[in-house]
């Protein structure tokens, strides 16, 4: 009889820790999100601060006498230019979620989380923020804070979180038992959808800025065109402070880049790059397209040819790395003609017969393409990290790790004038 009545307890006991009348539990770490009001959140991403240390350079842009340069996700640092052997910090955009800008008569355009925002630079010393387009190049789902690491937990509960309401700003975890069931479930689903949302002096000044290879902002006549990573984002900006939000057009996934010569744009994407005739302003045309395998693709074009840098290897892809020299003087059969290797290439930049490409950790090469489609090395810059370039009438400007570099033109080669530490 007491043998009977242990293993009743015994069985029952196991019941009680390992199931319920659904199945088994364990102990599981369960991460629920912190959230704040998206709205809220982007109105704070904002602020006009004195200058301070980069942390990750990523684009610059050309406006006047100015540089801009992108902290990747976290804004502009402004630098005065008037004396291109001394340049100085003056002040720092505080714009969470940007990449990319784009300046015409003093006013600035950038984006910040999917909002298209609009600076008054009129006065360098006053810059105002004077509007925002709420979702105007793509909606509030898909915030994500940089510094915010993913935590280590076992299952995801994100509760009633709206990705287009809300962003998570925080983690909170506790142990909790649950089903085995939906430990399972969550591991073969949610998880996977929590890792997805993730100028010459005696010239007059130039109305609209000059951006590198590597802009995903163009502004060409009345029409500003922005690319996400499969649209052209449209907007008439005839009037300066009150853009008009136009119909956008599809192009493919993984856009990068956008370049205009003339009205035709050249879109560069991981897959291959894209021409449109913008003719009609509003209704971007598509014309052609040169594919070539996954890689990280920015492109500009002088003339018959466009140039092309494909990266390879890690996120960009598994071609080769190189330079792609593409005949588009008939711009509905665009034809490879020429690859010359290079190591880690990014931005690259055109002026007169003078090709400069960034080379990542292996520097900036100067390249003479007077017979294009061959092109003749000129110089190599070792030494020094490349990441990308803006021919000016005057001088050319180049980013690398935390250091802006200013050159001036020679004959048929460049020399340099300034270095310039942003750290």
């Amino acid at each position: 009889m007491k043998k009977n009545l242990f293993l009743l307890f015994i069985i029952t006991l196991t019941s009680f820790v390992s199931c319920d009348n659904d199945g088994p539990y364990e102990e599981y770490l369960v991460a629920r999100p912190v959230v704040v009001d998206a709205i809220a959140f982007k109105t704070e991403a904002i602020d006009i601060v004195d200058p301070v240390p980069i942390v990750s350079s990523g684009k610059i842009y050309a406006y006047q006498d100015y540089i801009f340069v992108n902290d990747v996700d976290r804004g502009f640092h402004v630098v005065d230019n008037r004396n291109p052997a001394s340049p100085k910090s003056i002040a720092f955009i505080k714009l969470e979620g940007n990449n990319d800008i784009s300046i015409k008569d003093d006013k600035l355009y950038a984006d910040s989380y999917g909002d298209l925002v609009i600076f008054d630079i009129s006065d360098i010393d006053d810059i105002k923020l004077t509007g925002r387009v709420v979702n105007a190049i793509y909606n509030n789902g898909g915030i994500w804070i940089a510094n915010l690491e993913s935590p280590r937990a076992d299952i995801y509960d994100y509760g009633d979180y709206d990705s287009q309401r809300d962003v998570i700003v925080d983690w909170e975890i506790k142990t909790e038992r649950r089903l085995v069931s939906d430990y399972e479930k969550q591991f073969s689903c949610n998880s996977c959808e929590f890792a997805l949302n993730n100028s010459d002096s005696g010239s007059p000044q130039p109305t609209v800025g000059q951006g590198g290879s590597l802009a995903r902002f163009k502004i060409v006549g009345d029409y500003l065109y922005v690319v996400d990573y499969s649209n052209i984002n449209i907007f008439d900006i005839s009037n300066l402070e009150d853009p008009k939000v136009l119909d956008d057009v599809k192009v493919a996934w993984d856009i990068e880049t956008i370049f205009n010569q003339g009205d035709i744009l050249f879109i560069g994407g991981r897959q291959g790059m894209y021409i449109y005739d913008i003719k009609d302003p509003v209704k971007p045309e598509f014309i052609s397209e040169f594919r070539h395998g996954t890689a990280c693709d920015p492109v500009v074009v002088d003339g018959d040819y466009a140039y092309v840098t494909l990266k390879g290897g890690g996120f960009c892809g598994s071609v080769e790395s190189g330079l792609y020299v593409v005949d588009v003087s008939d711009l509905k059969n665009p034809e490879l003609k020429v690859i010359y290797p290079m190591d880690g290439p990014s931005g690259l930049g055109i002026k007169g017969d003078q090709l400069f490409i960034c080379d990542g950790s292996s520097g900036l090469k100067v390249f003479d393409k007077s017979d294009a489609p061959n092109v003749t090395q000129l110089n190599h810059f070792e030494n020094i990290v490349a990441y990308d370039v803006i021919p000016l009438a005057n001088s050319l400007l180049m980013i690398g790790d935390q250091t802006l570099y200013q050159y001036e033109y020679l004959d048929s080669d460049i020399q340099l004038i300034s270095t310039f530490d942003l750290k």
